[in-house]
């Protein structure tokens, strides 16, 4: 069952894609309802001169309204929106000499905000530790969240091509209680291991969903990840749907394209461009993200789950409380106004 209705059979992920992308469209039409041209990838033959001062200024106020409208964006995404504004050539060299190096500028001098630009590909691992057990008491007072998926009739996940983009659709799925599979290009066998491990455990059906590019290696990633699932967790009901990106999508959105790279393998197979995720809007990306988890989640469940929530809540607010010496009211006011027992 989804919002309500009976559901038999798999779900028809391509309607649900083409309703949204139909009825989503941003800022894709010309005047009067007239589509853009297509954007072509080549290189040009007019050879570029040097930019002039209110021309990189142009750019640098583009830059700011892109991502103030859309973030938090990849550093692609934002290339890609710019090239979709006619406001940089889509090459390499506008790329990681325009967009990049006045991306750092305005980050820099605080222009733009650092968490305005997502970048899941550096990190670093600690584990958690705390001051005292009252930090710990509180910290658990603040953050605990009760499993949304334990009494739903389904379970969910989100599969991810790349890296860059998971800070772009993290704050959908952390809301969800929804796992973010990154596979950083073709997954590896180990982490396909502990993926079907988890799956084989389950007592429901399991809908994976996933984002990946339009191009020759893209194409083959989903094939080559659902067929090693399925040996892997022989008896788990996995139903795997491929979200992005679809032709359908690259002609509805007129998506920008780039050249196929004739060096991947399997370009022999794979005619025309190729259209990278990253072109896709990010908010559209976070609200197809969106939809593939929440026609999956019963309200009813979810409401009843959130009344248990607040009232464990509410004991580790006393229990927090009762350990410091403190007022239990006065700890769970500062708790609900996010602030520092301790400061």
């Amino acid at each position: 069952m989804i919002g309500g209705r009976a559901v038999t059979g798999e779900v028809d992920l391509s309607a649900l894609v083409n309703m949204f992308f139909a009825s989503n469209a941003i800022a894709t039409r010309g005047p009067k309802g007239r589509k853009p041209t297509k954007a072509v990838y080549r290189t040009s033959s007019i050879k570029r001169g040097r930019r002039t001062k209110a021309e990189i200024g142009a750019i640098r106020d583009a830059l700011c309204a892109v991502v103030a409208e859309q973030q938090p964006m990849t550093v692609r995404q934002v290339f890609y929106q710019l090239v979709s504004r006619g406001v940089v050539a889509k090459t390499e060299g506008e790329y990681t000499r325009t967009v990049c190096r006045l991306l750092t500028e305005l980050r820099v001098d605080k222009t733009i905000p650092f968490d305005w630009i997502a970048d899941n590909t550096r990190w670093m691992r600690k584990p958690r530790t705390y001051s005292s057990l009252e930090a710990a008491l509180q910290n658990t007072a603040q953050t605990y969240r009760r499993a949304v998926w334990d009494e739903q009739l389904h379970y969910v996940e989100i599969w991810l091509e790349k890296d860059a983009l998971a800070g772009v659709v993290y704050d959908v799925t952390e809301r969800w209680d929804v796992p973010l599979m990154v596979t950083r290009g073709y997954p590896s066998l180990s982490f396909l291991h502990g993926a079907a491990e988890a799956l084989a455990e389950l007592d429901r059906p399991a809908f994976l969903y996933y984002f990946g590019d339009h191009d020759p290696s893209g194409k083959d990633i989903p094939r080559s990840t659902e067929a090693r699932l399925r040996e892997l967790a022989p008896d788990a009901e996995i139903h795997f749907a491929v979200v992005t990106v679809t032709p359908e999508q690259i002609e509805g959105r007129q998506l920008p394209t780039r050249p196929t790279k004739a060096s991947d393998p399997r370009s022999g197979k794979f005619s025309g461009e190729s259209v990278e995720v990253d072109a896709i809007l990010p908010g559209a990306l976070r609200e197809l993200v969106e939809r593939c988890i929440s026609r999956h989640v019963e309200m009813d469940v979810l409401e009843t789950l959130r009344v248990a929530e607040a009232e464990e809540r509410k004991a580790l607010v006393w229990l927090a409380a009762k350990a410091d010496g403190r007022s239990p009211q006065a700890f769970r006011t500062a708790v609900l106004r996010g602030q520092n027992w301790n400061a």
